[in-house]
């Protein structure tokens, strides 16, 4: 059943900034499954107004959360658990698929979506429907909008509701406990030059070799984020902090010498480092002004020996290690909020945002599992 609905939402299309009849899907299958499910619409220009709104690159005209819960819950909780999933898809690229979307074959759900993090939602869906939380315990799964374009659902979420003990997000983390992830800023910038006939190329100033060292500083930058990592879990990463920019164009014409150069990329923010502090260093080793685009995802930690990572780790079973992670997620808007948070989930997260992304259906199946245990034993 987990797989069949996990399929069938996958073919329901929900790409960041029109979620919408992905949230209503999963309302009528948690009202099937003897849940309640409230369809929340978040006002945009107060959520967008409020501290702390994490930046968005995708229009969008409305800011939508289904909050799901069970029909049993205590009216007056002595705690309270979220567990949060997003809906919202990347595109599926150019590339041919192997499989269409939804398509369940070979002991898979294919399509996009279905390792991130539409598969984890299903199983979340399930795994609250058949657990018994202990008494005065209420449990609330949030299904938010646009956690790809920076988080701006679980952050609307969570201005209109934030009384939560802990958070569980089942992020594909190949059964691993995240304690802390890495931030991780966009940032776009431009270099100069003067405008020449190719045939006088002297008499112009390529901005094209302009960034050159501008390039080899975003490098050196990465060097040094990377020296020394204080973090024991982040110290165990390949590169914890990466940098990369992502998108370069310059030029009008092949003739002409380019006269400007736009650059736009990615920044790893170090655990603990303050976003203002990690835009203000990588300006000072570049010697230019950025504008910083997009969603801005501050780092997050839990700390690995807080009864949630136990209960996490013992809930994952043999084999699951407490991890940090090089990416921005939902985690940090509830550790901001000081709500402790950990990301569990299946594997699979080398083929999110890949062409033929697919999610095996075993480990879904033991994705509820695992977190029906957290939610019973919470």
């Amino acid at each position: 059943m987990i797989a069949a609905d996990a399929g069938a939402l996958v073919r329901v299309p929900s790409f960041t900034g029109d979620e919408r009849a992905a949230l209503e899907w999963l309302a009528a299958r948690a009202e099937g499954l003897g849940l309640r499910a409230t369809l929340v619409e978040h006002d945009l220009a107060v959520v967008r107004a409020a501290p702390g709104w994490p930046g968005e690159e995708v229009g969008r005209s409305e800011l939508l959360t289904l909050e799901v819960g069970r029909r049993d819950a205590p009216a007056t909780p002595a705690r309270r658990l979220a567990l949060c999933a997003h809906v919202d898809v990347v595109g599926l690229g150019s590339e041919p698929w192997s499989c269409e979307q939804g398509e369940i074959a070979g002991g898979f759900v294919h399509g996009r979506g279905s390792a991130d993090m539409k598969g984890a939602a299903v199983a979340a869906l399930h795994a609250l429907a058949a657990a018994r939380p202990a008494a005065g315990v209420e449990v609330v799964l949030l299904l938010v909008s646009s956690e790809e374009d920076g988080g701006q659902g679980a952050f609307a979420a969570l201005e209109r509701d934030a009384r939560f003990d802990a958070c569980v997000i089942p992020e594909p983390t190949g059964f691993d406990v995240v304690c802390a992830q890495a931030g991780a800023l966009t940032f776009r910038g431009v270099v100069g030059g003067r405008a020449a006939h190719a045939a006088a190329r002297l008499e112009g100033e390529s901005a094209i070799d302009n960034y050159l060292p501008v390039h080899a500083a975003i490098a050196a930058h990465e060097r040094a984020l990377n020296a020394g990592v204080e973090h024991p879990l982040m110290r165990e990463l390949a590169l914890p902090y990466p940098v990369c920019v992502g998108r370069l164009a310059a030029g009008e014409w092949s003739s002409s010498v380019p006269d400007r150069c736009v650059f736009e990329g990615r920044l790893g923010v170090r655990v603990g480092e303050p976003l203002a502090a990690a835009r203000a260093a990588f300006e000072e080793r570049l010697g230019l002004e950025l504008a910083w685009t997009g969603g801005q995802f501050a780092s997050a930690e839990t700390p690995v020996d807080h009864p949630l990572v136990r209960l996490a780790l013992a809930a994952a079973g043999d084999g699951s290690r407490a991890v940090g992670v090089p990416y921005g997620a939902d985690m940090r808007l509830f550790c901001a909020r000081g709500i402790p948070t950990v990301m569990v989930g299946t594997g699979g997260l080398e083929l999110a945002h890949a062409v033929d992304e697919r999610i095996s259906i075993a480990e879904l199946e033991r994705l509820a599992a695992v977190l029906r245990a957290i939610v019973e034993d919470w």
